[in-house]
């Protein structure tokens, strides 16, 4: 019996495959970034085309360097980017224009509109759990539709296709015999409702996208077709969708109500599982669907949506050019004693969650003569574990429950300086797993358990193993100072976007 997994972990700046065993240990694993293309202040854009090229490379050197034929693959199961934009042409398989990344602020004004002069931003919450916002994906789309020549009456025509990468990749696998997304992926549009887990009429007149363009929406743990391109992979099923966050909190083994985790990565994500109860945050978390086996109830969770972590460091290497390799930022930021009194708020695409403020960007403060680049790499390294802190309070005050430990996952764990801060910053233990690459686990562990690889939930739970653990050692009245210093400059950061703001970035209209 095939008893390996494929997982396909297409994120925002690199795509990867890596296979597991029936252990959930990773046997051998592929990777290759693609372009972040930015045109414009605001617009972040892919290139969907290079991504399905690096697909097809990564999976075929992963199988490849374990040794295995796709008989002996389970299953594959997707994880991805949510929330980003590709609409292409069924006809010719071809995108109409590059993606349009989540990070991308260009739709604002539209956003601005439908919020109208009271700024009512949560309007449609109660349907889909989402505040109105150019981070997730209904103003993106209509922004295609408008913009691109002939793509609305494609689209209503039914020639063009809608999907999050997923969606995008599951169509060419299949060879374009299968236009789906899983429930996860559906809630961060912007145009599903939360209850009857299927397109909502009422918002899909509010930005004006025809049905006819949107993917069925399927489970996360369910088989949904078969591989027929890349040929090596032919035949696999695929048997697992899930939206990256809500499959690093599959990963973490978080499946049941209370259970939570802290992704670090481009950006970073608290997710708190719900269960299968909807349940609207008062303190500026969003609502959306944790994952749905085939045959089951979905089940929700409450999230922390951070836009810039992971990403901050790469801006500092490569539009600063202040380190070669971001994993050098540890070294900078070790070589100072703390961050010289500089603080940095990396609004770049606004503050997402608790603060949902589009009007914000970025905000380096304190800086004094000094200041140096390495307290600089100091005060982004801290900011990451700063804005974790906000999201952790809102789950605090949504709940009425204080968290005893957070587990963490993603590449910026391997950072200990981050990790101890982050302990201290929060003044609970931090605990990271043995299998950091908790994303692409629960993409794994997704579509085992749609093939039979595994039986059940605490089978999973059993491969979850404690790898480090990061006990809080800072003093409380230093920490509570420094909390009051990091929403001091966080407050700085507000009121920036104006009409003379908006014509630099090109959001005007």
């Amino acid at each position: 019996m095939a008893d390996h997994l494929i997982a396909l972990d297409q994120g925002t700046t690199s795509t990867r495959a890596i296979v597991f065993d029936s252990e959930g240990r990773i046997v051998a694993s592929a990777q290759r970034e693609h372009e972040q293309i930015f045109p414009r202040a605001g617009r972040v854009e892919h290139d969907a085309t290079e991504i399905w090229t690096n697909t097809v490379w990564a999976l075929e050197n992963a199988l490849e360097s374990a040794t295995l034929a796709a008989t002996d693959i389970a299953g594959l199961g997707i994880t991805n980017q949510r929330e980003t934009v590709i609409v292409w042409d069924r006809r010719t398989g071809l995108p109409v224009h590059n993606a349009l990344v989540w990070q991308d602020t260009r739709t604002q004004p539209a956003i601005d509109r439908l919020a109208g002069e009271h700024g009512d931003y949560a309007r449609y919450a109660e349907i889909t759990g989402l505040p109105l916002a150019t981070y997730f994906s209904a103003s993106k789309i209509a922004w295609i539709l408008d913009r691109v020549p002939g793509a609305r009456a494609g689209a209503e025509a039914g020639d063009l296709l809608f999907g999050t990468p997923d969606t995008w990749l599951v169509w060419n696998l299949t060879g374009g015999r299968r236009h789906v997304t899983d429930v996860s992926n559906a809630s961060r549009t912007l145009l599903m409702d939360l209850r009857t887990l299927d397109w909502s009429d009422p918002m899909l007149e509010v930005f004006r996208i025809p049905r006819a363009m949107l993917p069925e929406i399927v489970p996360s743990s369910a088989v949904v077709g078969e591989i027929v391109d890349p040929a090596p992979l032919r035949g696999i099923p695929i048997a697992g969708i899930l939206g990256d966050q809500q499959a690093a909190t599959f990963g973490q083994a978080a499946f049941e109500a209370g259970e939570s985790k802290n992704t670090y990565g481009t950006g970073n994500f608290l997710l708190v599982a719900t269960g299968e109860r909807i349940v609207h945050s008062q303190h500026g978390l969003i609502t959306t669907v944790a994952y749905q086996r085939e045959g089951e109830p979905a089940r929700y969770a409450v999230e922390g949506s951070i836009a810039v972590t992971g990403s901050l460091v790469q801006w500092l290497r490569d539009n600063l050019g202040m380190f070669a390799e971001s994993s050098d930022v540890q070294r900078l930021a070790e070589s100072v004693d703390d961050n010289g009194g500089a603080y940095f708020v990396p609004a770049f695409s606004g503050l997402f969650a608790p603060y949902w403020r589009p009007d914000a960007r970025g905000a380096l403060v304190g800086l004094t003569r000094y200041v140096n680049k390495a307290h600089i790499a100091r005060a982004a390294l801290e900011a990451t574990a700063f804005q974790s802190l906000d999201v952790i309070d809102a789950v605090v005050a949504d709940t009425g429950r204080p968290l005893t430990e957070i587990r963490v996952d993603g590449g910026m764990t391997r950072n200990g300086l981050l990790m101890q801060f982050q302990a201290d910053i929060l003044g609970i233990p931090v605990v990271r797993p043995e299998v950091i690459e908790t994303t692409a686990l629960g993409a794994a562990y997704a579509a085992g358990l749609a093939t039979g690889v595994w039986s059940g939930f605490d089978e999973l739970r059993a491969h979850w193993h404690e790898g480090q653990r990061w006990e809080p050692r800072m003093d409380p009245g230093e920490r509570d100072r420094r909390i009051r210093m990091w929403r001091k400059a966080v407050r700085r950061s507000f009121d920036w976007v104006d009409d003379d703001a908006r014509v630099l970035m090109g959001t005007t209209e």
